[in-house]
């Protein structure tokens, strides 16, 4: 690999090499029979596709060249990241394709829905069942940040199930960066789960991910996000000022040792907020700290109420962002990486400090 400035970034992009693992092709139905379309992204379209002349079923990952003219460096840094892991429990790039209009990346089909559904299908969820699913995303965030990755932009819906019978997996390195050195530079990641030193446009590292992994952790024991409001502006104050509450209602039932490892994640501080090894070692997640006690009814319909398709996954306000960087003197570089990474994201609406949402 070489070193290269990306977006403003300055990080790891690939070298020639690279561009060899691409299989160079006419068309793509000569490789993949395409079934049917799974979802859009920023640049891309999603489908579920068959090797031709197998059963082998696979997620394709389809990038128009025109979409990404300028951008290119975007799917190179993915390539390079994901060629980079090899980890049980992140989805993987099988092959890269490449045609006169198109990339292509086939990645590992998964069947067994996001977090949320899999809550959602449990009879009973217990605060232990919290421990246990963090301890595992922290053990593979662990492994990322080893090989000096960040992902940056940890959320319930880039964790998926390969089957409804296995651990969950990380996907989505579409933000992702090779770390090259101690921080990065380019504020990028969903608004809801940012952390303050990326809205503060400071330079920043692997605390970032421990940041977004406090407001999972957070929604998995109550059901709703720790920060939120419908006015973009607010939502990045109460952000920069880690305002937050464990609401009496929802959080009675919840131990304090859940609530003290919340607080660790969810530092303001970068350099005082724990590191992944740090927090893999905290008796909420190495010992028997967490409770027994059934919490589903009181998570599962906050969830419902609170990241239905109508409310979190709706369009976010990426110009009310960049407004937000640019009074900070970010560069025209970071700001154009800044709406990549940023428009094709959404936050939670409308709400006040420590009370669920109420739509």
């Amino acid at each position: 690999v070489r070193r290269c400035v990306c977006g403003g970034l300055r990080g790891r992009c690939p070298s020639g090499n690279m561009l060899l693992l691409k299989k160079h092709i006419e068309d793509i139905s000569s490789i993949y029979e395409i079934w049917e379309k799974r979802g859009l992204g920023a640049f891309s379209e999603v489908v579920l596709a068959q090797v031709q002349g197998s059963a082998h079923l696979v997620t394709l990952k389809c990038i128009p060249k025109k979409a990404l003219r300028g951008k290119e460096a975007l799917v190179e840094n993915e390539i390079a990241v994901l060629h980079r892991v090899s980890h049980p429990n992140i989805v993987s790039l099988k092959d890269v394709h490449e045609s006169p209009s198109h990339p292509y990346l086939a990645m590992e089909l998964v069947t067994g829905g996001e977090l949320f559904d899999r809550i959602m299908e449990l009879s009973s969820y217990i605060e232990k069942d919290t421990s246990h699913l963090v301890g595992q995303v922290l053990g593979t965030v662990s492994y990322l940040h080893s090989l000096g990755i960040v992902h940056q932009d940890l959320k319930p819906e880039n964790l998926l199930y390969a089957t409804p019978f296995e651990d969950s997996k990380i996907s989505d390195f579409g933000l992702s960066k090779i770390q090259a050195g101690n921080m990065l530079g380019t504020a990028c990641g969903t608004p809801g789960y940012v952390a303050p030193e990326l809205l503060e446009q400071k330079p920043y590292g692997k605390a970032v991910d421990v940041w977004a992994l406090g407001i999972i952790s957070y929604i998995l024991l109550c059901g709703y996000p720790p920060f939120y409001d419908e006015s973009d502006p607010e939502l990045f104050s109460q952000i920069l000022r880690a305002s937050y509450e464990f609401n009496s209602s929802y959080w009675d039932d919840i131990s304090e040792s859940a609530k003290d490892f919340i607080r660790h994640l969810l530092e303001r501080d970068p350099q005082k907020r724990f590191t992944c090894q740090q927090v893999l070692q905290h008796l909420w997640i190495s010992g028997v700290a967490a409770l027994d006690r059934n919490i589903l009814g009181s998570v599962s319909e906050q969830i419902q109420k609170n990241f239905s398709w109508t409310h979190w996954k709706r369009v976010f306000n990426a110009t009310s962002f960049l407004h937000h960087i640019r009074k900070l003197g970010q560069s025209p570089e970071g700001e154009e990486a800044s709406e990549q990474g940023m428009a094709q994201h959404s936050h939670p609406g409308g709400l006040r400090v420590g009370q669920p949402p109420k739509w």
